[in-house]
């Protein structure tokens, strides 16, 4: 049998949607996922019938070619121009104070439908984004619209084209990925469970970039347009990526840190970090970060200060400490797990309380790229996943039993966690136990597609190839619009699984 329990823990390498970890020189930068994605396409398609032209001119020439296919679809079918005015009386109705905000509710409603034709919700009401919850009502008038428009056809037309979008970004952010990982000795291969995808589409305004984080998947939305590539941008959520698990790690440091938030009451900071100093703490950390590696090695000095200043001057009062600290992390061989929580416990609350007093904050911050959503029924799930990236199985497992023996929140994925918690643990009784016990209960795509993956493997491992097989026909019929879910498993159907073999 081909199988060796030592290895069997790479069953889950592609979780993360990240290459393994590879020395500087390798050259072999890590990667996530670069996508499109027909419901997105479909959602921003359907509200630029209705009006939704903003930055129009500056978009790339495809948004505008689409925007006259669909509009000829609807001229030439009576039923089709009838759903548009429908749908486009929903759109009219829910609409923002602004375009950023109207095109963001659309972005999060689209991250939460299964693909067409169903273009249903793929969790239940209850765990739909805020931001998006008024949105449910157009779901059946968009699924009417998708068909009687044959907007199907016209992705199908333009699917070539929206792929090429993506192009221009493999290079610089493949660099971009590898150059955060080495400066901060810390490897995303290692997070399993998680996943970082970047989805293009140019229907929406170029200037303009969502990015989401809803439990352990992170994504980031951009319109390609003239202009920037918004690495930078890409770059801030990938940093939250890697660093908001570890902040976790340490509750007890970061909870010490709460009289700090009084200093930031009158600072133009969202809420959200004025009454959650895990929140506030991290994202000073990933200022510091953008600041100390801003330009190259000939970049002044004084235009890094700048970038710590004017994050202070918004309220994130904790950027020069970390800016401070990272000079000497930069020296150290330890990587990040090992020295953030020093970090956190050097801190001296009264010295940065002091100097918050000196700061004169302005009268408005940058809006935070990065929209959070942890549904509080999920609360539970979402720390598992976050002990299991930060390898803490244990608690992973502690917490995943709970939900299952409570009978509460989502018992697939409970039992997914566990599977993976048995992989990592290389008990491969255990983790096909789990995998297929959480087939038969859940109903997220993601657990579904990625459960039949993964046991697929386990029997190639087993040299059962018929039943492989047979889990990875499943994975596509059940997920193939999932980032990384097509790939595995044609991959899975063109030969059998081997897993990686370790480095001498």
């Amino acid at each position: 049998m081909k199988f060796r329990s030592v290895l069997f823990a790479a069953l889950l390498g592609v979780a993360s949607l990240v290459v393994p970890q590879v020395s500087q020189a390798d050259q072999a930068p890590p990667q996530v996922a670069l996508e499109t994605n027909e419901t997105l396409f479909t959602v921003l398609a359907a509200i630029n019938q209705c009006g939704y032209d903003t930055e129009l001119a500056a978009s790339d020439p495809l948004r505008q070619q689409i925007r006259d296919e669909v509009k000829k679809a609807v001229d030439a079918a009576p039923a089709a121009a009838e759903s548009m005015q429908a749908m486009c009386q929903f759109y009219n109705e829910h609409l923002k104070d602004d375009s950023t905000h109207t095109l963001a509710q659309y972005v999060s409603l689209a991250l939460f439908l299964l693909p067409p034709p169903a273009l249903t919700l793929k969790v239940k009401e209850a765990d739909v984004p805020p931001d998006a919850e008024a949105l449910v009502g157009m779901l059946p008038l968009l699924q009417k619209f998708y068909a009687v428009a044959g907007l199907h056809a016209i992705w199908e037309r333009h699917s070539e084209a929206y792929a090429a979008l993506a192009d221009a970004y493999h290079q610089p952010l493949s660099k971009m990925l590898f150059d955060t990982e080495i400066y901060l000795k810390i490897p995303s291969a290692t997070y399993l469970g998680r996943s970082f995808t970047v989805y293009f589409d140019p229907m929406g305004a170029p200037s303009q970039v969502n990015a989401r984080n809803y439990g352990a998947d992170y994504y980031v939305i951009i319109s390609p347009g003239a202009g920037s590539l918004k690495i930078e941008q890409i770059r801030h959520t990938y940093l939250h990526y890697l660093v908001d698990p570890l902040a976790l790690k340490y509750p007890t440091e970061i909870k010490r840190l709460e009289p700090l938030l009084e200093a930031t009451r009158d600072a133009p900071l969202d809420e959200s970090f004025k009454s959650d100093i895990s929140l506030l703490t991290t994202e000073c950390f990933i200022r510091a970060v953008e600041a100390r590696t801003i330009g190259n090695s000939k970049t002044p000095e004084q235009d890094r200060l700048r970038a710590v200043d004017d994050s202070e001057a918004q309220g994130y009062i904790l950027t020069r400490y970390f800016y401070e600290a990272l000079a000497l992390f930069e020296k150290d061989p330890a990587g990040l797990r090992n020295d953030f929580g020093d970090m956190l416990s050097h801190i001296d609350v009264g010295k940065e309380n002091k100097r918050a007093g000196q700061i004169q904050f302005a009268k408005q911050s940058d809006p935070e790229l990065l929209h959070l959503s942890r549904p509080a029924e999920n609360k539970t799930l979402v720390q598992a996943e976050q002990a299991l990236a930060t390898g803490d199985r244990e608690s992973a497992k502690k917490l995943a039993q709970q939900v299952l023996d409570a009978k509460g929140e989502d018992p697939g994925r409970a039992l997914f966690i566990l599977a993976e918690v048995a992989a990592a643990d290389s008990n491969m009784d255990g983790a096909r136990n789990y995998f297929e016990r959480a087939l038969e209960v859940a109903h997220e795509p993601k657990v579904v597609a990625w459960s039949h993956i993964y046991l697929g493997r386990i029997f190639d491992l087993r040299e059962e190839r018929e039943e492989a097989l047979t889990h990875y026909r499943a994975a596509l019929n059940s997920g193939a619009a999932l980032p990384g879910v097509k790939d595995a498993a044609e991959h899975g159907i063109a030969q059998p699984y081997e897993p990686p073999r370790p480095k001498q």
